[in-house]
């Protein structure tokens, strides 16, 4: 019996491989708005030690010849795998890159280390006839963030386990494969096979074992998606079936009997609808009761021995993923804790990567505030999150004093990162694409050249990548 790819594998390929590809002008706009925050989310990663240590890891392999991809920021190249990890790593580190909600939950600019280490590495392959520019990395980009998007719509691998960044690996096991193989959809098919096999626990998302795991898992996912398309663009065959095998397949051992669903047709409805964490680096599900909680900071901060309440009513996602009460014992479980956001918005009105520090988190009215709040969920935003035509990520913040009196339940439904309030995002995000970078380089002449390569749309979308890529390489 002749076994053939499941369908959304053989599907995925397909859009992977497409030459014609056709893209909106929101799309290409948006997608240029990724690039610029990814590329300041990792320059600013890179003044912090912890995520260097991890870049730089001992016998990490570095070439600061001409061999290898750069990464950006450092002044070192390395090999394709490591430096797509390494630039990955520090995209997403600080938790302030782009998020995408639905079923499933993720960062498609995990996949960004993935097309850019390869577009470098290709640029210096003197057979290629035609250079490449930033604009065809662009069109890679879209299709990576459709493909983990789109698979997020309607599966919820959370609920059984499994770490998102599986999806990070099945999209750059797709784009590394068509980039590597020239759109050879076999190669593509026998990659993003090999992604599906490749599940991956989100234990360290979680309780005691939550730590800098969460912000390196989309690193080593890309290096994983990298070795199964050289693997494939070498010709190991694939692993047909490997969805749906009966007993052995990743629906049976791995999703509980439950199809893999793709939740639309393949185009660019995930980069028309991105969600850009705009002022505040922290989990997404609690970007609005962070929203709600700066505007009651003025008539809370006075009377803070008075609180005997906070009251946040968020979405069943929010209850699942970031409702955490008790001891939180580093920096990656207080980001993804909404009590600890929202009572950092209460007292400073603002919320900054800083506050999540251990040095931050001495200040004991965070706690007290922890400790008066009661987080619910409201069934209309649970529906609304995952409504199509929405797609909300609502949050309301109260706060009930000791006398009984209260203040009003400020309701927040759209994000400032939201498709609804793009207009209002895109000054904020040229601002902290600046802050970004400026917090890592200074004034000097380095970050003066970053900050260059934004300004002329056009003439970025037309610069070859090797150019674009050098421009990311400090010199030390």
């Amino acid at each position: 019996m002749t076994i053939d790819y499941d369908d959304e594998i053989v599907e995925i390929a397909s859009y992977a491989c497409k030459l014609d590809f056709e893209v909106s002008d929101e799309a290409r706009s948006n997608a240029l708005l990724c690039l610029m925050d990814s590329v300041g989310c990792a320059l600013r990663a890179n003044s912090v030690l912890e995520c260097r240590s991890v870049i730089e890891a001992p016998g990490a392999s570095r070439d600061n010849g001409t061999r290898g991809a750069r990464v950006l920021g450092l002044p070192h190249r390395m090999p394709m795998a490591q430096a797509a990890a390494a630039i990955t790593t520090a995209v997403r580190w600080l938790d302030f890159n782009d998020t995408w909600l639905a079923q499933e939950w993720g960062h498609p600019s995990d996949n960004l280390g993935t097309i850019l280490a390869i577009a470098d590495m290709m640029a210096a392959d003197a057979r290629r006839s035609e250079p490449i520019t930033v604009s065809e990395v662009l069109d890679w980009t879209i299709k990576a963030y459709e493909i983990q998007g789109v698979l997020a719509l309607e599966n919820a691998f959370n609920r059984v386990g499994i770490d998102h960044v599986l999806l990070v690996k099945v999209a750059s096991a797709a784009a590394a494969a068509a980039m590597l193989s020239a759109s050879d959809e076999e190669k593509v098919r026998s990659a993003v096979s090999h992604a599906w096999l490749d599940a991956t626990l989100r234990t360290y998302r979680h309780g005691s074992n939550t730590g800098s795991r969460k912000s390196w898992a989309a690193g080593d996912a890309v290096e994983r998606a990298i070795k199964f398309a050289l693997l494939a663009n070498g010709g190991v065959a694939g692993c047909k079936g490997a969805l749906t095998a009966e007993r052995w397949g990743f629906q049976d051992v791995w999703y509980g009997g439950k199809e893999v669903r793709l939740g639309n047709p393949l185009g660019c409805y995930v980069m028309e609808n991105i969600l850009f964490k705009v002022r505040y680096p922290a989990e997404f599900h609690g970007q609005t009761a962070i929203e709600a909680a700066i505007s009651l900071h003025p008539k809370v901060i006075d009377r803070l021995s008075e609180v005997n309440e906070v009251r946040i009513r968020t979405q069943e996602a929010a209850m699942r993923i970031i409702n955490k009460e008790g001891q939180l014992h580093n920096e990656a479980d207080r980001d993804h804790c909404i009590q600890y956001m929202t009572a950092v918005a209460l007292l400073k009105g603002d919320v900054k990567s800083e506050d999540y520090e251990d040095e931050a988190a001495r200040d004991s009215r965070i706690d007290q505030l922890r400790t008066r709040m009661v987080v619910t969920e409201d069934s209309d935003y649970s529906r609304d999150y995952l409504a199509p035509e929405s797609r909300s990520i609502a949050n309301s913040v109260q706060v009930v004093f000791m006398d009984r009196t209260e203040t009003d339940a400020v309701e927040v439904w759209y994000p400032l990162g939201h498709r609804r309030r793009r207009d209002e995002a895109r000054p904020w995000l040229n601002r902290k694409f600046v802050d970004n970078v400026r917090h890592s380089y200074g004034d000097g002449e380095f970050a003066t050249g970053v900050l260059e390569l934004f300004e002329d749309s056009g003439r970025l979308l037309d610069m070859r990548i090797d150019e674009f890529m050098g421009r990311l390489q400090a010199t030390k």
